[in-house]
């Protein structure tokens, strides 16, 4: 499985030992370039918060933040490729 194959199964999951998880396969992409790093925060920042709201039983809005967290993380899945 692919790093972003296991990211997009974290965001299904959205438990709070994927952060950590997530964390751990995003690093080796940092620095890479502002527009990475930038997008490697907003994705994390959206997955921390579904995680949150997951864990706090709030499943309302579940689908909303994980569509949020997927865009996301396609953002930085093209950005990855570009510069890569």
């Amino acid at each position: 499985m692919d790093c972003f194959q296991r990211l997009e199964a974290l965001v299904d999951s959205a438990g709070i030992n994927g952060i950590e998880e997530a964390n751990a396969l995003l690093r080796r992409f940092k620095g890479r370039s502002q527009a990475v790093t930038t997008a490697i925060d907003e994705f994390m920042l959206d997955f921390k918060t579904l995680v949150f709201v997951v864990e706090n039983g709030e499943e309302g809005f579940r689908k909303s933040l994980g569509k949020l967290a997927r865009a996301r993380l396609s953002k930085l899945e093209h950005l990855v490729s570009v510069t890569a």
